[in-house]
């Protein structure tokens, strides 16, 4: 593997500068003992303290947590045999269209999506709140997990399938056998990337709320509109060692799960 050049490494230092020094901005002052993000007087966990002692907001990060986890759950089943079906789609045209309808959800603007999701739920008479963003969360998850699903399946080789069925084994077998233990590492990434972006949402979770449910998105919204209070530093600083974690989770996972296919094979 060929070292990155001088001009390459300057270049990433600055890209990597220009998207983590706001990040990293905004947590410093969360453990400043100042009301306000001039000047740093003293190290202080009282901004996370507030944030653990507030009810309120414990119970909102509970719902944030579940609804990325069932939706990210439900988007991976869903996106996982979408993308199986499509791939055994014989007629390109077919399958092209397809395709063409999971990339719409993706590229569409997040506004438009949230805007059209509660023109959806007001006429079929969905009350707004943990159904409604749920629902919300696995539609535009699924096309993301099809995304990361598809290239596992287009690289399997046929012959796999073709042998396994050639040894008696039925069509169950070769899904549970031979199809999903080669496209774990796909499923992996859609089920991390569909949770990921979940707890990231802003746009469309703000279309599909209703009162008396709220996501961590939202409500930092909510309250850097109110003035500044480093107390939206603490739940974002969270949020932001939340999202490494899980990152890092999948990495281990994958990581692991290549080794174990790669000693097999």
């Amino acid at each position: 593997m060929k070292k990155l050049s001088a001009t390459a490494r300057v270049y990433l230092a600055i890209v990597f500068i220009v998207l983590y020094a706001p990040i990293f901005y905004l947590i410093f002052y969360s453990f400043n003992s100042g009301g306000s993000m001039n000047n740093f007087e003293s190290f202080t966990l009282e901004h996370y303290k507030a944030v653990f002692e507030d009810s309120r907001l414990l119970v909102i990060l509970i719902n944030t947590v579940i609804v990325a986890l069932l939706s990210a759950l439900i988007s991976t089943i869903i996106g996982t045999l979408g993308a199986i079906g499509i791939v055994t789609v014989k007629d390109s045209k077919i399958r092209n269209t397809l395709l063409s309808l999971n990339n719409v959800l993706i590229v569409s603007p997040d506004v438009i999506i949230g805007a059209s999701f509660l023109i959806l739920f007001t006429i079929i008479g969905i009350k707004l709140g943990f159904t409604s963003v749920l629902l919300a969360h696995v539609a535009f998850s699924v096309p993301i997990v099809v995304l990361m699903v598809l290239p596992k399946l287009l690289e399997m080789n046929k012959s796999l399938i073709d042998a396994a069925l050639d040894l008696g084994a039925t069509k169950k077998d070769v899904m549970m056998r031979v199809i999903l233990p080669y496209i774990q590492p796909g499923i992996f990434a859609g089920f991390f990337l569909a949770l990921t972006y979940s707890l990231d949402d802003f746009a469309v979770t703000f279309f599909v709320t209703g009162n008396g449910f709220s996501t961590l998105s939202v409500e930092i919204y909510s309250m850097a509109r109110a003035g500044i209070s480093l107390t939206v530093n603490a739940i974002s600083g969270l949020v932001f060692f939340i999202t490494v974690i899980i990152v890092i989770g999948y990495y281990f996972i994958t990581s692991r799960t290549s080794k174990r296919t790669g000693g097999t094979q």
